[in-house]
């Protein structure tokens, strides 16, 4: 076993997910202004080391992907915060991409920038402690979307990256979202995330990428936000599973689904579901963000000093996740 495939198989293994605690400043800003907390470093961090610090982190939580920011600060104890992380028994993760920007040629379509210069800041984060790496890919469906273009720039662009992170010792979480907005049919995400998946798995085997020492951060297979179509939870984790099983060659050790704009309960029935009904050899977990923190972050807006009320609320929806991951969760464990 390669270091790369043990640190993804630790990330994952016996149930545990993993904490997308990387927004960006702007969207941190946004989500802590939505319940009347004033962004400044010390309140960004301040939330973040509240989860950090949690039960959670030892007993669900495999994995934290940390922003540029949080990377480098110092907790209130004084310890760095990869530090704080690795001590809680979780690895350290680093979003690497510099966000999505329009694709030249397909104006509505989006290609992720921050090749340049990668090589050198890998090289820092793995100094500062970070373990595994995140890029997202974004496509959006509409009747001519995705188009050849952006499916084929993002493959290539989620490929030279993970050769990089590979060459500098870390575990590349590979990140092709299809975007759920839209009036769509589930059908319609089944076959554009197949035909993204597949091309990202082209460019990764191209690029000499090892597929043991990765992880996949794909969408499930849902109907668009502003679909008529409404599809059982079901046929939801049918779909996903028969298209992963399709796309996603068997030496990837693990897939970590994103919530993409799910409720908190709804990301966790979904997950419970595709695991009770995962008849493939992948390990299939979460790396939730909004469906982790949002119930947290309003608890703790009311009062910002109340660290153990916090935890408590972020240790019940962690908890809740990772026996989905294992496909042992019910409604009834939810609301005890």
């Amino acid at each position: 076993m390669s270091e790369l495939n043990k640190i993804a198989l630790e990330i994952l293994s016996n149930g545990k997910g993993i904490l997308a605690a990387d927004e960006s400043t702007g969207t941190m800003t946004k989500r802590l202004e939505s319940v009347n907390v004033t962004s400044t470093p010390e309140n960004r961090l301040l939330f973040r080391e509240t989860l950090f610090s949690s039960l959670a982190m030892k007993e669900c939580i495999g994995g934290v992907i940390l922003y540029d920011e949080t990377i480098k600060q110092t907790s209130s104890k004084k310890n760095k915060i990869p530090d704080l992380i690795s001590s809680m028994g979780s690895h350290p993760g680093i979003k690497v991409d510099t966000g999505a920007k329009v694709l030249a040629g397909s104006a509505d379509e989006k290609i992720t920038e921050g090749l340049d210069g990668l090589r050198e800041r890998l090289k820092g984060y793995f100094k500062l402690g970070a373990k595994f790496t995140k890029w997202r890919g974004v496509y959006n469906i509409s009747k001519d979307y995705p188009s050849k273009l952006s499916i084929q720039s993002n493959a290539h662009a989620l490929a030279r990256y993970s050769a990089l992170v590979q060459e500098s010792n870390m575990v590349p979480i590979v990140e092709p979202e299809v975007l759920m907005d839209g009036d769509h049919s589930a059908r319609d995400c089944y076959q554009k995330t197949s035909e993204v998946i597949k091309k990202c798995f082209d460019e990764l085997i191209l690029h000499k990428v090892d597929l043991k020492g990765i992880i996949l951060k794909p969408n499930m297979i849902l109907s668009g936000n502003k679909s008529k179509e409404k599809i059982s939870k079901e046929e939801i984790a049918k779909l996903t599973l028969d298209c992963l099983k399709n796309s996603v060659p068997l030496d990837v050790p693990g897939i970590a689904f994103l919530s993409g704009g799910q409720s908190e309960i709804e990301a966790t029935e979904n997950l419970n579901l595709i695991n009770k009904n995962n008849n493939t050899n992948f390990i299939m977990s979460y790396s939730y963000g909004r469906a982790l923190q949002q119930s947290a972050l309003k608890f703790w807006s009311k009062n910002i000093e109340d660290i153990d009320g916090t935890q408590k609320v972020f240790n019940h929806r962690a908890k809740m996740n990772t026996l989905a991951a294992l496909g042992k969760w019910s409604k009834e464990i939810e609301n005890q």
